[in-house]
């Protein structure tokens, strides 16, 4: 009870675990109103750290998962919404749009705007993003699809 008085951010996500039961604790413990998730499938571990501005609404997000605040996560004018793999950070205002797939131990840096694949085990950054780090190697690399 202490997690869901404390910290909005986790009463979101355990509202949206819960489903329809919460209705009757969503009176005693309000949902964060900035944080909007509308995800089909979660994996565990997911940590949102600030749920200010935030817009989480991908098709899949693996385990261990870490966004930031004023991130969004979502559709495009097609309606396709991206596939998050585990272990990905998304920092803060980043961008994550369209139907893409972003690999396992990806760092998305604050404020990208990311609109293509990102393979696995890489950090990108800017508008648009591309690869500045691949398996911890300094690369520069354009994103491609």
């Amino acid at each position: 009870m202490y997690l869901l008085n404390v910290l909005p951010e986790f009463r979101n996500l355990f509202y949206f675990r819960v489903g329809a039961n919460a209705v009757f604790l969503n009176f005693f413990c309000r949902k964060c109103s900035t944080l909007f998730l509308s995800t089909p499938e979660i994996g565990p571990g997911l940590y949102i750290q600030h749920g200010f501005a935030t817009i989480v609404a991908a098709k899949k997000i693996g385990k261990d998962c870490f966004i930031n605040q004023q991130v969004t996560i979502g559709y495009t004018e097609s309606g396709k919404t991206p596939t998050l793999g585990d272990n990905v950070r998304v920092s803060a205002g980043a961008k994550v749009l369209g139907d893409i797939q972003v690999g396992n131990n990806v760092k998305i840096g604050a404020n990208a705007v990311v609109l293509k694949d990102v393979p696995a085990n890489c950090t990108v950054g800017g508008i648009p993003a591309y690869i500045i780090k691949k398996d911890g190697i300094r690369v520069d690399l354009k994103l491609g699809k």
